[in-house]
């Protein structure tokens, strides 16, 4: 059987003409096709696109480069090469703090070592006014609430603290809100800052409003003793310098020097590893001065008991070693207290024992007594006719009370304090008034009347004593008692105790020495002696001051110390008021010193403008004088000499 290949059939096909080909491969159309489109005009050939030259580009760009590139080599030349300097102090200035380490300041004792003065820590609190502002703190008021928690601790106005924590200058970044507050305030605002972080740690509705206050260390002066000798010691001043009295005129000595620390800080903090330079602040010294505590305070007590009394102006009461010139108290009244400066009465913020000038009244005659003994015009036993009235130059003169004729000793003029008395006496110091007048200005220039005591006290007066030509023709007879003379009460004092120390006249002193910060003691430099009147003068006028309180004439009979022999003189003066400059009231006062025979202690004790109650400086001033010397004997443990006192005559029969 055959196999059939399964082919398709071949195609039948009959060969035709061949289809021409037209140009770009497309065929000729058959039959039946659509006829083939004419070929239009020829068509233009598109334009070939040229690229200009890119070198111009290059150049600009290039050259722009350059410009910038320059530009930043010259500021970096400028601020590597040029400022170089002033950069890196701008950056060490923003890096590095600098705070100054303040000098504690010396104390201030007494002569037992008792404080008077010293210093404690303290802070000054501050505030950063940028850590308040509403971008700081979320909310509007954060001034006015911190403020409100600030205000009941530190004892500020709330509205001045909102004001300083809102300053107008927004870029201010340090504000003092409080001085010299002590650690326990400080501690106060810290509790409060530490609750409200720990507050707002868990509760996001809680901010901390006390974030931007710090403390800078600092110190407080402080005084333990309230007013005690404030018109001594004076004050310090916000500006941590003394103000007045001896923090003033020491304040070299206690202040010290202020050191300085500078180191690197971060974010408010200090870089441990950045190192630090320090310069360390050195302390101030220590002054130890002649007040003794015990006695300042007696003294202080009893002048301001009748200064209340008497409803005066005010008082002193000077209490003086009588051999070395120390002044053992120095008080008045009215006070202030140096830690409170804002509640006391600025017209006491002085000291009045030095810096007030008054006329000392007959507390003074024992210069003109000094002077008549001395030029042996006249001695205790001369006897005297003082008549009721006396006339002399424009003026007829009279004692302190009516009385008939006089017949007195020289020590009965004094004994009794008669004007008229020591009128005459002083008369016979020179051949003419004038001659007399000399005489006499040369004593009391001697006992340090018309110049400064040597004290160097800031505002301390020289009192006003004018040449004797410049005397008018009632001072030259009213200066002998007392008038148209000025003195302050350390003057009157000094007196005293120049007679008390034999004549010799030693410069008074409050300080006895300075300590520094190595412990050693440096002795203050020996006060200056000058010898006034001689030495059997000064005994001879003992004994008559011992006659004004001995003796039942005398003026000083309420100043006796029973077992002890006591020379004192009363004063009473017209008294100048500062405000009118016309005579109103009077200067009461009391001067002595104890033992008479065997002398230790002076006091002086006046009274201005004594208003109730009796003005006679026996009367008011005796008390005083009797009642500070009586507690400065037993305090230095001064014993009774047992010696019987003088008893010199008053009076004698014509």
């Amino acid at each position: 059987m055959t196999k059939v290949s399964k082919r398709e059939p071949p195609c039948r096909c009959v060969p035709g003409p061949a289809r021409p080909v037209r140009p770009g491969g497309w065929r000729q159309p058959g039959p039946g096709a659509r006829p083939a489109r004419r070929p239009g005009p020829p068509r233009p050939a598109a334009p070939a696109l040229r690229l200009g030259s890119p070198r111009p580009r290059l150049r600009l760009i290039g050259l722009a480069l350059t410009l910038v590139m320059t530009a930043f080599v010259v500021r970096l030349l400028q601020v590597q090469a040029v400022d170089a300097g002033t950069y890196t102090a701008k950056a060490e200035q923003n890096r590095y703090v600098v705070h100054t380490l303040p000098a504690e300041r010396g104390g201030i004792t007494d002569r037992n070592g008792v404080a008077l003065a010293s210093t404690v820590d303290a802070y000054d609190i501050t505030a950063d006014p940028t850590m308040f502002t509403r971008e700081q703190l979320k909310i509007g008021d954060g001034p006015e609430q911190a403020a409100a928690l600030l205000a009941p601790i530190l004892g500020e106005e709330q509205k001045d603290l909102v004001a300083q924590l809102r300053p107008e200058n927004e870029e201010l970044r340090y504000v003092r809100l409080a001085r010299r507050q002590t650690p326990q305030v400080w501690n106060q605002i810290k509790d409060l800052k530490t609750a409200l972080t720990k507050k707002a740690e868990t509760d996001k509705s809680v901010v901390n409003v006390l974030a931007g206050v710090f403390a800078d260390p600092s110190s407080k002066r402080v005084y333990p003793g309230g007013d005690l000798a404030a018109a001594i010691l004076g004050w310090v001043g916000a500006d941590g310098k003394g103000g007045g009295g001896l923090e003033r005129q020491l304040d070299k000595t206690l202040a010290g020097e202020d050191g300085k620390i500078r180191y690197a800080q971060s974010g408010g903090r200090q870089v441990p590893t950045a190192g630090s330079t320090e310069t360390p602040a050195v302390p101030g010294s220590d002054v130890e001065l002649t007040i003794d505590r015990d006695i300042q305070w007696a003294a202080q007590h009893a002048i301001s008991e009748q200064v209340e009394k008497s409803k005066a102006d005010g008082g002193y009461v000077i209490v003086q070693d009588t051999a070395t010139g120390e002044i053992l108290a120095m008080a008045n009244s009215p006070g202030f207290d140096p830690g409170d400066l804002a509640h006391a009465d600025p017209d006491a913020l002085g000291n009045a024992a030095l810096q007030d000038a008054f006329e000392p009244g007959s507390t003074a005659k024992v210069l003109s007594m000094a002077a008549v003994l001395e030029e042996n015009a006249a001695t205790p036993m001369t006897h005297l006719t003082v008549p009721n009235r006396l006339k002399r130059g424009d003026r007829l003169f009279k004692d302190d009370v009516d009385h008939p004729t006089w017949y007195l000793t020289l020590n009965g003029v004094l004994a009794k304090s008669s004007n008229i008395g020591t009128i005459m006496a002083t008369g016979e110091l020179g051949k003419t008034q004038a001659e007399a007048n000399k005489v006499l200005y040369s004593y009391m220039r001697k006992f340090g009347l018309g110049g400064y005591s040597g004290l160097g006290f800031p505002g301390e007066t020289k009192g006003i004593l004018a040449p004797p030509e410049q005397w008018s023709t009632s001072q030259q007879y009213t200066i002998p008692f007392g008038q148209g003379v000025s003195i302050n009460a350390l003057q009157a004092a000094s007196i005293y105790s120049t007679i008390a120390n034999g004549g010799v006249r030693v410069e008074p002193t409050l300080v006895r020495g300075t300590k520094g910060d190595d412990g050693r003691f440096t002795p203050a430099p020996e006060p200056e002696k000058t010898r006034v009147i001689s030495e059997k003068t000064a005994k001879t006028l003992a004994r008559m001051l011992e006659s004004v309180v001995d003796d039942e004439e005398g003026t000083g009979t309420k100043a006796r110390i029973p077992g002890y022999r006591v020379a004192g003189k009363t004063g009473t003066a017209n008294r100048v008021d500062p405000a009118t400059g016309q005579y109103k009231g009077y200067t009461s006062s009391f001067a002595g010193f104890a033992p008479a025979d065997k002398p230790r202690v002076t006091v002086y004790c006046a009274i201005q403008n004594a208003t109730e109650g009796s003005y006679f400086g026996g009367q008011i001033c005796g008390p005083i004088y009797k009642q500070v010397m009586e507690f400065a004997l037993k305090t230095l443990q001064v014993p009774p000499t047992g010696a019987a006192p003088a008893n010199l005559p008053v009076t004698f029969k014509p």
